[in-house]
């Protein structure tokens, strides 16, 4: 009679495991229907029209008989094509509601250059907006409605508190189906898709379409955390969100003045390879090398020169240069900051006093073969080797020609680039430059300071 009992006891301890576990899942699982009905009050559409000047049929890849028509017409009696017509192109967007007065957050592209502007609300009324201020780096806009009544308002969250895997749920407007919610998860963060100086995207495989943009991403205690801004065209379950913190850090001056002022170093950066790296010394590459400092910048005016190596600021660790324009952005207009950088061999701290960034897009001659090693041709920098390539310098080795299976094909090189520094020593002409190319040992790392046009990059080139 033992084992019958036995038996029944281990079932029951099943059972009550069973029944943990599924409360203990019930518990820690969103409950998606309470949040949307929550939510979804305070996330807008929001539907633009501009006029825009056009000669073609409104239908893309089509034209009608009549522009073949009038375009004959005006080339026969007026010497010249018909004026170009006008016509009303229109948009659709999301958005969401941030205070009870009716400010609305919503991507700057969603309205950029719209005459007329509409909000919807969640019930269906409409009321026009007008723009409060725009930030076309971080593609943010405000916007304001006045209903004459308070409005539901979505609470904004910390997007620095978010966590790879989370759930988050998406609530806008896509291909104008309006208050659509999709959930999925946090895929990753601080991604760099090249929209601007300041990348730092959260992505989501929860389903971002045309039509989300400027919409809320909410984690699942209700909070934004993210504006939905940008998708993988063709991608499926790839959609970015600015985070929230962004969007947080620049509403005072939104709300002030209508536009955004950014702090500026005066520098410019690029990343550090291995190679790189081990050429300055470091033992890994992290950080901002610096390619160029801008003269009389706030760089410049504290000693930071090309060559050093940006590792902290303000204590935060540089570990790549797409934390750096961020980091340097958000510090207010005459702040003075510490920076820890790399130089010769050693780690130091430079005081910085912080300026204002004013633009956001300011940062007889016989060609002599360099050594055969690194597959390139140098000359100096002639008034014939100025006008094939457009050069504006005086000095350096200008390279005029590049062996495809060569080192100097493998890093970067081409024919135009000038070199003007050799392992840190200038340079003035070929001479100089074939002199130190062929003291260089097989395998060898040379590191090249280049200048491409306007900008100056290092990179590094070994001899076979």
């Amino acid at each position: 009679m033992v084992r019958p009992v036995r038996f029944t006891f281990l079932l029951l301890l099943l059972a009550d495991l069973l029944f943990a576990s599924s409360s203990a899942l019930a518990a820690t699982s969103p409950d998606f229907v309470t949040l949307a009905k929550e939510l979804k009050p305070a996330v807008v559409n929001i539907s633009t029209s501009k006029t825009v000047a056009t000669r073609r049929s409104p239908l893309p890849g089509f034209r009608s008989p009549q522009d073949d028509f009038f375009d004959e017409f005006f080339n026969r009696f007026f010497k010249g094509p018909k004026p170009d017509a006008e016509r009303k192109e229109r948009s659709l967007g999301s958005g969401f509601i941030i205070s009870k007065d009716g400010h609305i957050l919503t991507n700057d592209h969603v309205i950029d250059g719209a005459d007329e502007i509409k909000v919807k609300l969640a019930d269906g009324r409409i009321f026009p907006a007008t723009i409060k201020g725009q930030d076309k780096q971080l593609d943010i806009a405000l916007l304001q409605i006045d209903t004459g009544e308070d409005l539901p308002v979505a609470k904004l969250g910390d997007s620095d508190e978010l966590e790879v895997g989370e759930w988050v749920m998406a609530i806008g407007n896509p291909f104008g189906l309006e208050q659509t919610v999709t959930v999925g998860i946090v895929s990753a963060k601080g991604r760099v898709i090249n929209a601007g100086p300041y990348d730092n995207f959260i992505q989501t495989d929860a389903s971002i379409n045309p039509g989300n943009s400027g919409g809320p991403l909410f984690n699942t205690q209700g909070e934004v955390i993210g504006l939905n801004t940008a998708i993988v065209a063709g991608g499926q379950g790839i959609g970015f969100a600015t985070p929230i913190n962004a969007a947080k850090d620049i509403l005072p001056q939104l709300c002030k003045t209508g536009k955004v002022t950014r702090g500026w170093l005066g520098v410019g950066v690029q990343p550090l390879t291995d190679d790189l790296a081990q050429s300055f010394g470091l033992d890994e590459p992290r950080g901002a090398l610096i390619s160029e400092v801008t003269p009389d910048s706030p760089a410049d005016k504290a000693g930071i020169r090309r060559g050093d190596i940006i590792l902290a600021y303000e204590g935060e660790p540089v570990q790549a240069i797409t934390d750096l324009p961020r980091l340097v952005a958000a510090t207010p207009v005459g702040e003075e900051v510490t920076l820890q950088i790399w130089r010769d061999g050693k780690a130091r701290d430079v005081k910085v006093m912080i300026g204002l960034l004013q633009d956001d897009n300011q940062e007889a001659a016989v060609t002599q073969p360099s050594s055969e090693a690194l597959g390139l041709t140098v000359t100096d920098v002639t008034p014939e080797a100025r006008q094939q390539f457009d050069l504006s310098g005086e000095e350096g080795a200008v390279i005029t020609d590049i062996d495809p299976a060569g080192a100097a094909a493998n890093a970067n090189l081409r024919p135009g680039d000038v070199v003007v520094e050799v392992n840190g020593r200038e340079i003035k002409n070929a001479v100089e430059f074939r002199h130190l190319v062929e003291k260089a040992k097989p395998g060898e790392a040379l590191r090249l300071l280049v200048q491409r046009g306007e900008g100056l990059f290092y990179t590094v080139v070994r001899p076979h």
